[in-house]
C-alpha cells in the first residue's frame, strides 16, 4: 500500500480502525473473527493502528495486545486516554488520570511504548494546557512517542501544540460530514499536523452497510444518532442510492469512493475505516490505488454535502463532549 507521514512515521494511507472489533456497533466480534482482522490487515499492507482505552473499557487494546504482541515492530501503534478512569467510562482530563490510563494500556497492549497518543476528548474542567502538559511527560518518560488530539477545534490544537508539538488531529470526516473543512484541516496545514479522519465510510452507510436500522444490534452507538431515524434515514438512504451508481460509474465501491475521496482531498491526510470483517478490510486497503477525475470528486461534493444529508452527526447528549464543530 502506498504510504503517507504521521509524524516521524511513515504509515500505510490507509490505517485500521480497530473500534468496532470491541465496541460500538454492537458486540464485540467473534475473537476468530477478530484475530483474522488484525492479522489479515497487516498482511495486506495495513501499518497503523488504532484503538483506546474507552473501546470495550480495554477489551480492544487486550485484544490487540494478544493477537499482535509478536508482530509489534509491524505497525504504528495509536491509542487514546481521557474518556475512562480505572475500569470505568468517565470523560475526565486530569493529568493523574491519564497517565494511570497509560500505564493500564500499556499493558493490555504488551508493549512498551505507544507511538501515538491522543487526548480522546477534551475534559473542559481540565485546562487543555494541563491535560497536553500530562501528555508530554509520558513523552518524556518515554512512555508515549507523540502526542494527538480527538475532536478539537482549531483554536484548541493551537493552544495545545504550544505546549508540546501535535502529531495527529482525528476527527469525523466523509462525505457527509464535513465539519473539519470550517477550520480544523487549515490549521492542521498551518502547523504541520497530520488529519487522521474517522468514520470515513459515514459509520457504514456510505458503504452500504446500513440499510436497515431495525437490524442494529443492542449497543449499536447508530441507534441513538439522528440521520440514522425515521424520517431522515429514509432520505439519506436515497441519497446513497445515488451515490451507489456514481461508484459504480468510477469502477469502484461505495465505500472505495469515500476513502479515495479523502485521500484525494488532501495528500497528507490519513483515513482509519474500521470492520469487523475481513472482506471489507481487504476492499477498504484497495482505495489506496484508486485515483478519481477532477470530474468524479465534483460529483461526489454536489452529491453529498451538509445541504444534501439529512439531521445532525450526533444527538444533543453525544455533541456536549465534542470541543467544536470547527
Amino acid at each position: 500500500m502506498q504510504t503517507r507521514k504521521l509524524g516521524p512515521f511513515e504509515v500505510s494511507a490507509i490505517g485500521l480502525g480497530c473500534m468496532s472489533l470491541s465496541h460500538g456497533y454492537g458486540p464485540p466480534a467473534p475473537r476468530e473473527q477478530a484475530e483474522r482482522v488484525l492479522k489479515g490487515a497487516l498482511d495486506a499492507g495495513y501499518t497503523f493502528l488504532d484503538t483506546a482505552a474507552v473501546y470495550g473499557v480495554g477489551h480492544n487494546e487486550t485484544l490487540i495486545g494478544e493477537v499482535l504482541g509478536d508482530r509489534r515492530d509491524d505497525y504504528v501503534l495509536a491509542s487514546k486516554c481521557g474518556l475512562t478512569n480505572g475500569d470505568k467510562r468517565e470523560l475526565n482530563g486530569h493529568p493523574d488520570v491519564l497517565k494511570a490510563t497509560c500505564e493500564s494500556s500499556l499493558k493490555r497492549l504488551q508493549t512498551d511504548v505507544i507511538d501515538l497518543y491522543y487526548l480522546h476528548r477534551w475534559d473542559k474542567r481540565v485546562p487543555i494546557e494541563d491535560s497536553v502538559g500530562a501528555l508530554a511527560d509520558l513523552v518524556a518518560a518515554g512512555k508515549i512517542k507523540t502526542i494527538g488530539l480527538s475532536e478539537v477545534s482549531a483554536d484548541t490544537l493551537r493552544r495545545a501544540h504550544a505546549v508540546h508539538p501535535i502529531t495527529a488531529l482525528q476527527t469525523e470526516y466523509s462525505p457527509w460530514t464535513r465539519n473539519p473543512e470550517i477550520a480544523v484541516l487549515q490549521a492542521c496545514r498551518d502547523l504541520g499536523v497530520t488529519f487522521v479522519a474517522f468514520s470515513p465510510v459515514g459509520r457504514g452507510f456510505l458503504a452500504g452497510g446500513a440499510s436497515d436500522p431495525a437490524a442494529f444490534q443492542e449497543g449499536d452507538m447508530r441507534l441513538g444518532m439522528p440521520r440514522f431515524q425515521g424520517e431522515a434515514f429514509a432520505a439519506n438512504l436515497k441519497m446513497f442510492e445515488a451515490f451507489a451508481g456514481l461508484a459504480k460509474a468510477a469502477g469502484c465501491t461505495p465505500a472505495q469512493l469515500c476513502l479515495a475521496w479523502l485521500l484525494d482531498k488532501d495528500e497528507t491526510l490519513v483515513p482509519i475505516p474500521g470492520t469487523t470483517n475481513p472482506g471489507h478490510m481487504v476492499e477498504n486497503a484497495g482505495a489506496a490505488a484508486i485515483k478519481l477525475s477532477a470530474e468524479t470528486m465534483a460529483q461526489v461534493e454536489a452529491l453529498v454535502n451538509p445541504q444534501t444529508v439529512t439531521g445532525p452527526r450526533y444527538s444533543p447528549a453525544m455533541q456536549a463532549s465534542i470541543d467544536t464543530e470547527g
